[in-house]
């Protein structure tokens, strides 16, 4: 197996060409009592002339 080594510019330009989609769940809980709950939900991409801001409008 090849071994390739990326940069993470690199890395970063093809996550955000195509768009990352990031979820998680966070409980902060003491004696089985919830006390906190965060739900995360976001969508990280880049934008350019074919997919527009979508806060273009509020500016």
């Amino acid at each position: 197996m090849e071994r390739r080594e990326v940069a993470l510019v690199d890395l970063l330009d093809r996550l955000l060409a195509g768009g990352v989609v990031i979820t998680g769940d966070i409980t902060l809980r003491i004696a089985d009592v919830d006390l906190v709950r965060i739900d995360l939900n976001a969508l990280i991409s880049s934008v350019n002339a074919q997919v527009p801001s979508p806060f273009e409008e509020l500016l």
